[in-house]
């Protein structure tokens, strides 16, 4: 009887499905297409502002007309609107991972159980995961921390929520309390960011990210919905209606402005943008404006309703559609269209056969709603769905018994001592405080060996054979090579042609993280006149991080190595950027190693990026060659 006595004074409020469906698009295009949509990423804290004022409002009112707080209704409900999608996601794509990509059965009990039991963004803080290294973030459940986050939020609030109404009582300074507890959020977000380093920790902690969900929560105590009047002056509608329509343009305006590696994003810009979130969610809300209406339309209240589920299958999705195409940089634009049509056809199944029966099931009936069930005849919706996940789950019990733990194939341990030697190295090397200490001994006969073996490579692509003048010359270069692990993997090469070459490797790097380290080695006296940089392969990006990059080198020579990414949007928008900079900046000299590689699947590990032993000496030399005729 309480439940019901609630929920008939909840006023369903339409103009929210079109508020869920600009943030999930953006956030979809933000994975789509992400140096065009850079700050879709922003769609997530309007979902938490949303969400904040949504839960905060029902339990007003529950508790104004019944005087007390069903948690244990709360929760259930809670269960309910999320579990059935959730489960759902996670039975379909650990099938499909044991059917048809086992290689990412890796660990996936613990990525799993992470999921469902709600700490996913904690686990992969500790895992060490990053977000923004979209090359090595195959999973297909990384967006699965933001669930994370509500639903640690929804654990604690109505226990919070009970104190304040009790004890505090009065709705401004609750609303006060609150709103401390969004900026002390924000300014953890502040201190625990580093310039310049990557933002996962920042950007999945619950604690970094609880002020998106606490202003929603804090606008509920000052908004409610069920006490917003229909009729208003008509200069507060027009007020009203322009305070929605600025915070909407300001929204797109960061969706397309705002990257993800910009320090103001991190030192208020994100709550800043959940301010704007604030006042959106607190226009639509009310009656007397416009915004609800104009938000109302057949296909906002669609993807509205099924945003959830659009949202939980968004990753699935590309992971493993895109891991079927040879070359995903070939009619990148169809690729996005069959992804999104993908996305939204089957979050509309999830929706109706799933999610929303689930929703609303009877739970206390479920014996008679079991033994109607297997009454009903066969040609059912309710039967095949039910059948259909059923075989879904054996498939998903079975991958779940035989996933490996830390596992990784021939060509990833061959990779990976490449680079965990180089790497050893290239400590020493840093150590001795000295780049010509390269194991003199062997450097010859590396050499030999690494020009002998390109003479016997059998390819289309003539192999280029370093000429004895030009080894004279590259044994005397002083270079400084900056790179990530596609340099990491040819350093051993690279030195042995170069020997008095200093190489800063680190995997996973990025451009936005590299002009700190550029002054640092300035000031270590590492940077010398020539510079090689390999970066590109781990994500793209902006003329202005460019510049701002290419300012700290200075009139330096610099040798840039464009990028042979098959799999991944950014690799043409990279390698055109770079052809871009090429012509700005006359101290640039680009070496296209895309061109001169792409036609050559023998020449790379199965990631297609890293050049295994044989495609390593191509690399080499074709960088060699290059740096050493433009010498000449």
């Amino acid at each position: 009887m309480r439940q019901i006595k609630r929920m008939k004074k909840n006023r369903y409020i339409t103009g929210f499905d079109g508020i869920r469906t600009i943030a999930v698009i953006s956030v979809i295009f933000y994975h789509l297409t992400p140096t065009v949509m850079k700050g879709g990423y922003l769609g997530v804290p309007i979902f938490f502002v949303l969400s904040g004022y949504l839960i905060t409002d029902l339990l007003r009112q529950e508790w104004q007309q019944n005087g007390t707080i069903d948690l244990r209704g709360f929760y259930e409900r809670r269960m309910r609107r999320l579990y059935p999608g959730l489960v759902t996601m996670l039975i379909g794509s650990v099938a499909y991972i044991t059917l048809f990509q086992s290689n990412l059965l890796n660990n996936i009990r613990s990525v799993v159980a992470s999921c469902l039991l709600y700490y996913n963004n904690w686990w992969q803080i500790f895992k060490g995961f990053s977000y923004f290294d979209a090359f090595a973030a195959q999973s297909p459940f990384t967006h699965i921390w933001s669930l994370a986050v509500e639903a640690q939020n929804y654990l604690i609030w109505p226990l919070l929520f009970l104190v304040f109404v009790q004890f505090v009582k009065k709705r401004s300074t609750i609303f006060g309390i609150v709103m401390a507890g969004a900026m002390i959020s924000a300014l953890l977000m502040a201190l625990l960011y580093v310039p310049n380093a990557d933002p996962t920790r920042v950007y999945y902690g619950t604690d970094t990210r609880l002020f998106s969900i606490l202003l929603g929560s804090a606008l509920a105590f000052v908004w409610p919905s069920t006490r917003l009047k229909m009729t208003i002056p008509q200069s507060a509608r027009y007020l009203l209606n322009g305070l929605g329509i600025g915070s909407l343009l300001l929204l797109l305006l960061a969706f397309f402005m705002l990257s993800d590696h910009s320090n103001f994003v991190y030192y208020g810009g994100m709550f800043l943008v959940s301010i704007l979130a604030m006042f959106f969610v607190a226009v639509t809300a009310h009656p007397g404006a416009d915004l609800n209406r104009w938000l109302t339309n057949p296909i906002f209240t669609w993807v509205g309703k099924r945003s959830y589920g659009i949202y939980l299958y968004q990753f699935p999705v590309m992971i493993f559609y895109e891991a079927k195409i040879t070359n995903l940089m070939d009619y990148l634009w169809l690729h996005s269209i069959i992804e999104l049509a993908l996305i939204l056809g089957i979050s509309d199944l999830s929706y109706r056969f799933v999610e929303n029966p689930l929703r609303n099931f009877a739970y206390q009936d479920t014996w008679v709603k079991v033994k109607g069930f297997f009454q009903k005849p066969w040609l059912t919706s309710g039967k095949v769905t039910a059948t259909v996940l059923t075989i879904l789950s054996l498939v998903m019990v079975a991958g779940l018994i035989i996933a490996p733990a830390n596992a990784i194939n021939g060509d990833q341990e061959q990779l990976q001592k490449r680079i965990n030697e180089n790497q050893k190295k290239l400590e020493q090397q840093k150590n001795q405080g000295s780049t010509s200490q390269t194991t003199k001994s062997s450097t010859s006969s590396q050499t030999q060996s690494t020009t002998a073996s390109t003479t016997s490579t059998s390819t289309e692509t003539p192999a280029i054979v370093l000429s004895n003048e030009q080894l004279e010359i590259a044994k005397t270069m002083e270079i400084t090579t900056i790179g990530d692990s596609v340099i990491l993997d040819a350093a051993a090469d690279l030195q042995a042609i170069f020997p008095k070459m200093y190489i800063d490797g680190e995997v996973g790097r990025q451009l936005y993280t590299s002009p700190e380290l550029v002054t640092k080695l300035e000031k270590e006296g590492r940077l010398k006149n020539t510079v090689l940089v390999g970066l590109g392969t781990n994500g793209p990006f902006t003329e202005a991080q460019f510049d701002e990059f290419m300012k700290v080198i200075g009139q330096r020579q610099v040798y840039w190595v464009n990028v042979r990414v098959p799999t991944r949007r950014w690799q043409n928008e990279v390698n055109a950027m770079l052809t871009k900079m090429a012509k700005k900046y006359q101290n640039l000299t680009v070496i296209d190693w895309y061109s001169y590689s792409n036609d050559h699947e023998d020449w790379f590990y199965d990631d297609r990026v890293h050049p295994n032993v044989s495609g390593g000496r191509q690399y080499t030399n074709f960088i060699a060659d290059k740096i050493l005729k433009n010498r000449s």
